[in-house]
């Protein structure tokens, strides 16, 4: 059976090479009929006995060498102009065989020129050959155009700007479009900031010139379209670069990562549109290899609020390292749904364990943690929107102080090793509700870790705004662009820190895994955005003028909004961690007793606020009875 299936493959090949063969046959049987008919005046007749038998051999020779060369095995349809060295080969190899045969063949059966000069022509014809598709194209149009006036549709002109691997590959896929697709493409060269690379050519177009260049470019050349097609670059420099991008009138585009279309099991796009993440650079998203990933590797883990944003990128990432079981709470039964739904395939079945509860419900969480008793607790579950909160402050206290006290209660009881709690910059000198009831939870994680007999390593992990969250500003404005405008900013001096979600939920992952507990982190952002300039600029990259074609609207800042965020306060002392995008705050003094701000603390959730009092300024006590008792500043 094994036998038959060889021979079977071994028939397919033959069947397969058989044509080219074939074809190759007749094009070196020309080449040579045609320099013995010049170099003797006499085609087939002056050929003697041994002129055919050297003829046979030399046919045999130049097939198998153009085979051992790789000359067969290629789609020749679907192939760079680079392959053509491999015919290259095959016939430097043949040649290195026919002409010491020729020579020392008597009586010599053909003259050394033949073989030297038929050769060369075959190898033009093996090429023409192969690349037949592209010349008749070429031949057609241009046959059309001198007879019927018919000219092709001129391409749309590119520039790419980056002229290293991923440049390489955009610039071939866009050059070897099959004629069925709707776009052509002229790329006009590239642009690039080595010197090296200056004024040479790669895929056959030049290296017109730099970054800086890029607006003289487009004007010279015609140029319609931009590409990027740099990776692993940072926000800065790609900021920089889209400057010189904007002044120009083309649209801009960009090369998704070579490394993740390999990767993906989704199909990606040749190029796509700037997104806002993209103006923050491209940051890997992986391990890092100075960080034991075991504390968080075969776990039972829960994520709360695994609906939301970070919560379900939580999920996706926590999967890679293998939990033996990923229990997802929240109370968005949609959101959780959908978010299973996602998720579940033939390997995650039995590890996936969708919980619909909410955080402040006691007996529902008391019956989760007694069947799962998750040993990792990542809680992101909060109430995020800062105006939201201002005018509903008993829902702060009752879901982000309330549910994190459950739940944090409950990890401390049931023996949880590490406990996470998803922060945020607006707790450094809150100056809204919602600021003020995360600033509460971060305190309430150093009480936890303080009380005696507590083995719960619990940690705070704070940073800014993630694009993309139903939170952020990014879709706002993106509905907004969409409808034709206007786009609405509170104020334009307005800035935040920006982070993308993947690459934040990493680093949260990070920081469980060095903590030794009664840890706050910080992540680093990187430079503060101006929120009018990240709408302008997003404006610009739908081909649209901010300000002429999109009004930009100024709202006003609203109730609790900073015009700019802190990351960490003035007696947080940042010490580094192993990973280099984690930053230690250290603000305390160890080994106190905060009993009077967990009972206070307790009270506000069960009883509420008095009636008449500002719902700030009691939470604000609350932080400072907090900071004073657990020594914060000292």
């Amino acid at each position: 059976m094994l036998q038959n299936r060889r021979f079977g493959r071994f028939l397919g090949k033959i069947r397969r090479v058989a044509p080219l063969a074939l074809l190759d046959t007749v094009v070196l049987v020309l080449a040579y009929i045609a320099v013995y008919s010049v170099r003797t005046t006499s085609a087939i007749t002056g050929l003697t006995e041994q002129g055919f038998e050297f003829a046979a051999l030399a046919i045999m020779v130049m097939v198998v060498c153009l085979f051992v060369a790789g000359g067969y095995n290629r789609l020749w349809a679907r192939t760079s102009g680079h392959d053509v060295t491999v015919l290259v080969n095959g016939v430097i190899l043949a040649s290195a065989v026919l002409i010491p045969l020729d020579f020392f063949w008597r009586p010599r059966p053909v003259p050394l020129s033949v073989v030297f000069v038929g050769n060369g022509m075959a190898l033009m014809g093996f090429v023409a050959v192969r690349y037949r598709s592209r010349l008749i194209s070429g031949l057609s149009w241009r046959w059309r155009a001198i007879w019927h006036r018919e000219f092709p549709q001129p391409g749309t002109r590119v520039l790419i700007v980056g002229a290293g691997d991923a440049g390489q590959v955009t610039a071939w896929r866009l050059k070897h479009r099959t004629p069925d697709h709707e776009h052509r493409y002229e790329v006009v060269g590239y642009a690039d900031d080595d010197p090296a690379k200056l004024h040479m050519y790669i895929e056959g177009c030049p290296v017109l010139g730099t970054r800086a260049d890029i607006p003289e470019l487009v004007r010279k050349h015609n140029v319609e379209l931009i590409v990027i097609a740099i990776h692993r670059i940072s926000g800065a420099d790609f900021r920089a670069m889209l400057a010189e991008c904007e002044k120009t009138s083309a649209r801009i585009q960009l090369v998704p990562d070579l490394f993740a279309q390999i990767d993906t099991k989704k199909g990606v796009p040749a190029l796509r549109d700037v997104r806002a993440e993209d103006l923050l650079g491209r940051q890997s998203v992986d391990w890092h290899k100075g960080v034991d990933a075991s504390p968080v590797s075969g776990k039972v883990i829960l994520v709360t609020g695994a609906a939301g944003s970070i919560g379900a990128e939580l999920c996706r990432q926590l999967l890679r390292y293998q939990p033996t079981r990923l229990i997802m709470l929240d109370n968005n039964e949609s959101g959780l749904h959908d978010l299973v739904t996602e998720l579940l395939d033939e390997q995650t079945k039995a590890v996936l364990v969708p919980y619909l509860a909410d955080v402040t419900q006691r007996p529902a969480l008391n019956r989760l943690f007694a069947q799962f008793r998750p040993q990792v607790v990542f809680h992101s579950a909060a109430y995020k929107h800062v105006p939201m909160l201002q005018y509903h402050p008993i829902e702060a206290v009752r879901v982000n102080i309330g549910g994190t006290q459950q739940v944090a209660g409950l990890a401390r009881d049931f023996g949880a090793e590490r406990f996470v709690l998803i922060s945020t910059d607006k707790a450094v000198h809150p100056t809204n509700v919602m600021g003020a009831s995360k600033r509460l939870c971060e305190l309430l994680m150093h009480a936890l870790a303080q009380q005696p007999g507590n083995r719960t390593l619990f940690t705070s992990v704070r940073f800014g705004n993630v694009l993309g969250s139903r939170g952020s500003v990014v879709p706002t404005f993106s509905r907004q662009i969409d409808r034709g405008g206007p786009v609405t900013v509170t104020d334009p001096e307005m800035m935040r820190y920006f982070m993308t979600i993947p690459e934040a939920v990493n680093l949260v992952i990070h920081a469980a895994c060095i903590t030794t507990g009664d840890d706050l982190f910080m992540l680093q952002m990187g430079e503060e955005v101006r929120i009018i300039e990240l709408a302008e600029r997003l404006i610009r990259l739908r081909g649209l003028r901010p300000h002429t074609d999109i009004a930009i609207v100024i709202t006003g800042v609203r109730p609790g909004e900073k015009l700019r965020e802190q990351l960490h306060a003035e007696f947080e002392a940042m010490l580094p961690t192993i990973h280099p995008s984690i930053v230690q705050l250290a603000s305390q003094c160890n080994g106190l007793q905060p009993t009077s701000f967990n009972d206070q603390l307790t009270a506000l959730f069960t009883q509420g606020f008095a009636e008449g009092e500002d719902p700030l300024d009691v939470l604000a006590g609350l932080i400072a009875l907090g900071e004073r008792e657990m020594a914060f500043g000292e």
